[in-house]
């Protein structure tokens, strides 16, 4: 297990998880807490626009989350401009939410996907005034490097559109993403269960955000537990390496019928 206790580190903070939870939908606010226990998360995210920035401490939402060790990541969820986000970004962090910001800056009402031209400006403008930036984007690799490149603390691609839980619809291109990435990937947006995180763990992601999958199962409490295990388990599958695929069987016992492979050194592999 020491695999996956190797720390993810963001912006100069180490930390005990690689999932990271949404904190909207779910069907109350106890729901919303016990999910969060179950998850393990140490990264929370919300959308500054749902938030009474006038009385944070008081903000129905954040007093779920008050007295726990958490890192606040609050998103621009519901601009469409890069001077949107940005204004948004810079209001979350005068009313104390702290200067990581995940950038979400949609081009359509429907689709949903991330508006690349914008959330470019709003990635450079960001972390020019200091902000820990996050942005949200597609499976779009040259887009990934561009982020990078302007100094993003990590970026976070799509699996596939917001909220449809249809999984990872391009492993090849994620796969490219993370291949070639000097920051941490996180996988954001559509997955639907423990399975679709797993899948995203063994690409090479470095976690995952999840909100709606968890918020809207038919138990969210033992949602999030099981995107806790998913993460995990992924984690430690892309550890330990998997075996090649191959077009035809391959006998599970050598020619020479013993139950282990022969090792060098030794008369058919038998312990020294």
């Amino acid at each position: 297990m020491d695999a996956y206790r190797t720390p993810l580190t963001i912006g100069g903070i180490s930390l005990r998880s690689r999932l990271f939870l949404g904190t909207g939908r779910y069907p109350s606010p106890a729901v919303m807490r016990q999910s969060l226990e179950a998850s393990g998360a140490h990264v929370v995210t919300f959308a500054v626009r749902r938030v009474d920035l006038d009385v944070a401490e008081d903000d129905p939402l954040l007093s779920q989350t008050e007295g726990r060790d958490l890192v606040y990541l609050p998103n621009t969820s519901g601009s469409s401009t890069a001077d949107e986000a940005v204004r948004i970004a810079r209001l979350a962090r005068e009313a104390g939410l702290g200067n990581w910001v995940k950038v979400e800056i949609s081009g359509h009402p429907r689709l949903l996907l991330p508006d690349p031209a914008e959330t470019l400006r709003a990635t450079e403008r960001l972390v020019r005034e200091g902000f820990t930036v996050l942005p949200y984007t597609s499976d779009d690799p040259m887009q990934a490097i561009r982020l990078e490149e302007a100094g993003a603390a990590a970026v976070m691609p799509g699996g596939s559109p917001i909220g449809t839980g249809l999984g990872i619809l391009n492993p090849y291109n994620l796969g490219w993403i993370v291949e070639n990435a000097g920051v941490p990937v996180i996988v954001d947006a559509g997955l639907g269960s423990a399975a679709d995180a797993a899948a995203a763990m063994e690409l090479g992601a470095a976690g995952i955000l999840v909100n709606t999958p968890v918020a809207k199962a038919r138990d969210p409490v033992a949602m999030a537990a099981a995107m806790k295990l998913g993460v995990e388990a992924g984690w430690l599958s892309r550890q330990a390496g998997r075996i090649p695929r191959r077009r035809h069987a391959s006998a599970s016992s050598g020619e020479e019928g013993g139950l282990f492979a022969a090792r060098p050194g030794t008369a058919g592999g038998d312990a020294e």
